[in-house]
């Protein structure tokens, strides 16, 4: 399977809080439920077709607890909701060593050796194992090499404050952009694939000359 994140960011990089005022108010964040006014029917319609692919989602533990806390209470599964139907009737996984007991059903747990444990999950038959949100795990997926392509939400606005998808200082890393286009509200949907180490060299003016 190949594994891709998906993520919806301010365009600062800001990935915290998205949903509601009280969804996540770690390190005194205040702009929580920023989503909402920008999330147009195109981009929902786009979320809904990355959610309908996926083979299995992959969760650290927060993030889990968050999904499960939501998508997993819901009682009976609408079936023209693509996010409840796939998050409900696929298999889940959650990296924790403290998680004993999920509740959310086709859940497993991945402990010890996470990474060798997702790389084999990788090298099973199937399409796309994808992670939706999760600052730190996503940052730890990038770090060991882990991640096959990047998603990303991008909306019109600056937040200012809130944990960042990207470190301000951290590895450095090439992208290929593999596709790209924005909604009618303004929300930018682009799909990155990591190449690599960056090439760094000098920037130089070359003269033209004008031909008359």
């Amino acid at each position: 399977m190949k594994l891709i994140t998906m993520t919806n960011v301010s365009l600062d990089g800001v990935m915290q809080g998205l949903g509601s005022a009280d969804e996540d108010r770690r390190g005194c964040f205040e702009r929580g439920g920023w989503i909402a006014p920008l999330f147009d029917e195109e981009a929902g319609a786009a979320l809904g077709q990355i959610y309908a692919r996926a083979d299995a989602f992959l969760f650290g533990r927060w993030t889990y607890e968050v999904f499960a806390g939501s998508w997993g209470a819901v009682k009976e599964i609408p079936r023209d909701n693509p996010v409840a139907l796939a998050l409900n009737t696929r298999p889940k996984y959650v990296a924790s060593n403290t998680l004993r007991d999920p509740k959310w059903r086709n859940t497993t747990v991945l402990s010890g050796d996470v990474a060798t444990a997702i790389r084999d999950l990788k090298a099973k038959p199937g399409g796309e194992l994808q992670v939706h949100g999760g600052t730190t795990f996503i940052r730890w997926l990038l770090d060991n090499d882990l991640v096959d392509e990047i998603n990303l939400f991008t909306y019109p606005l600056i937040l200012g404050q809130g944990m960042r998808l990207f470190p301000e200082t951290g590895p450095d890393r090439a992208l290929e952009l593999v596709a790209s286009r924005s909604t009618p509200g303004g929300v930018i949907i682009q799909a990155y694939r990591p190449t690599g180490r960056p090439q760094y060299r000098t920037a130089s003016m070359e003269s033209t000359e004008t031909k008359t």
